[in-house]
């Protein structure tokens, strides 16, 4: 088996843990352990008694049954045995595609988007082909592309929605179109929903919409909280489930106790995490985006609400080597464009605590200005 370098994951191992303002991640703003547990309403001391009381065997296999009960609360058509919990949303990625897919398969993904999506299938023999994404619609796909590359036997479409790193959304209706011709054929649609937004901007889950849907989220990037490593698979269907199940037993024996009680305090107070996190995202996209208006080298297609976007940069060189130089010179980390496919573009995350933002786009429009004589 090959599989392609991953090409954000090995950038952000090197550079991430040097850099001093980090505008690079996918994450709203991680919460601390103590602002966690005091959602508990007692200074996390019930959560704690509840831990120390807590036997560290394996604990519940698939995730605990409040865990699994609270996941299919966000859905409509997902009941809480077909709840499967997962090693963040990369666990049910892959639990999804090594499930379903085999060699000499037809598959359709997404591009460019997370790049497991595609990589994976391809390390399993399938053939890939993409649908791709278009910066001048909005960093949208056109549905006639996709009737064009589905064939009587493609075996999955595989979309990332919303879209890492563009941050852009595909709405109810055009995943009513990916239905109707994925049902004309039998295919499964995958939906990576990691990044649900946060603005006024109407959602709706692959799971919600289709028969052989299958959802994919976690509590890393709309939660805020990449470390805790949950993250689940959601279909309305029990067939697909129990293929899950069986391969589940292979890549997976558990979350853990402390994790999953972890999780299930952070889903019953979601309401507060993510008032919290809307209040991030509306503050910190106006601070961005009014710094995108008068910076004459960057555009941007803003983000709908989501943690992520993907400024073009007018430089005269690579994306690669600005993103290095402008680490080394002033300790700003931004993901290049070329990690994602998307050349002359990078990865700026807006969502980090917002003194961070503004030294990183102050630190950015300096380093720009070195170009303005050319």
């Amino acid at each position: 088996m090959e599989i392609a370098g991953f090409g954000v994951e090995a950038w952000l191992n090197e550079f991430e843990k040097t850099a001093t303002t980090d505008i690079s991640q996918s994450s709203i703003a991680a919460l601390t352990m103590q602002a966690v547990t005091a959602l508990d309403g007692q200074q996390g001391q019930k959560f704690y008694a509840q831990l120390n009381a807590t036997r560290l065997d394996y604990g519940w296999i698939e995730g605990s049954p409040e865990f699994k009960q609270q996941v299919s609360g966000l859905y409509q058509h997902v009941p809480a045995d077909n709840v499967l919990q997962t090693n963040g949303a990369t666990g049910a990625n892959h639990l999804a595609i090594y499930s379903l897919i085999n060699p000499g398969d037809h598959v359709i993904a997404l591009y460019p988007s997370y790049q497991q999506l595609y990589d994976i299938p391809k390390s399993l023999g399938a053939t890939v082909d993409f649908w791709h994404i278009q910066e001048d619609h909005a960093w949208l796909p056109d549905i006639d592309e996709l009737a064009q590359l589905i064939r009587p036997e493609t075996k999955m479409i595989l979309l990332n929605n919303a879209v890492n790193p563009t941050g852009s959304l595909l709405d109810e209706a055009l995943l009513k179109q990916v239905v109707t011709l994925a049902r004309s054929v039998g295919a499964y649609v995958l939906a990576d929903e990691v990044y649900e937004p946060l603005d006024d901007t109407p959602f709706v889950s692959i799971a919600d919409l289709y028969e052989k849907g299958i959802a994919v989220n976690s509590l890393s990037k709309t939660y805020s909280a990449p470390g805790v490593r949950i993250g689940w698979t959601a279909t309305p269907s029990v067939e697909i489930t129990e293929i899950f199940r069986k391969y589940r037993d292979y890549t997976m024996i558990c979350g853990g106790g402390f994790n999953d009680q972890l999780a299930v305090l952070i889903l019953q107070h979601r309401a507060e995490i993510l008032a919290r996190n809307r209040e991030i995202v509306r503050r910190n996209l106006k601070i961005y985006t009014d710094w995108v208006a008068q910076e004459p080298r960057v555009t941007l297609i803003a983000p709908h609400g989501i943690s992520v976007s993907c400024p073009r940069l007018d430089i005269p060189v690579d994306d690669e080597k600005f993103c290095r130089d402008l680490l080394a010179q002033t300790g700003t980390l931004l993901v290049p464009g070329s990690r994602f496919d998307l050349p002359g573009h990078v990865r700026l995350g807006y969502c980090t605590d917002t003194e961070t933002l503004q030294r990183g786009l102050h630190h950015l429009s300096q380093f720009l200005r070195q170009y303005d004589a050319d």
